[in-house]
């Protein structure tokens, strides 16, 4: 499963984690498991169960593992690096219509509320 799991959140340090994003990964993953394990739908064994039978974490928390991981190693690098200024990046102007409001900064800045930072 940890191959699989690799393919499936290829790059998601830079996703913009949706809750229904997150619902849906985590949907597949469960999915995945219940397979793995022989678990059919007739024996009811909850989602917290299944992932605590297969000693896997949550989705939530493996994409904020791992999307912190990312922004400590691009930290880490020169101030000339690219992706460094892609962190401090604030493109201006107005977002076309229909377009969320919500963006991956916007989404780290939250976290980072929710942790205790600034």
């Amino acid at each position: 499963m940890n191959k699989q799991k690799l393919v499936l959140l290829y790059g998601c340090e830079t996703w913009k984690a949706t809750a229904s994003l997150i619902k849906k990964l985590q949907t597949f993953v469960n999915r995945c498991l219940r397979t793995i394990l022989g678990v059919r739908w007739i024996d009811r064994v909850r989602n917290e169960d299944l992932l605590e039978r297969a000693n896997q974490t949550p989705m939530e928390e493996v994409i904020k593992r791992r999307r912190w991981r990312w922004i400590d190693y691009t930290l880490r690098k020169t101030s000339v690096s690219i992706t460094r200024h892609a962190l401090k990046w604030n493109p201006q102007g107005k977002r076309g219509q229909k377009r969320p409001r919500e963006t991956w900064r916007r989404c780290v800045e939250k976290e980072m509320a929710k942790m205790g930072h600034s």
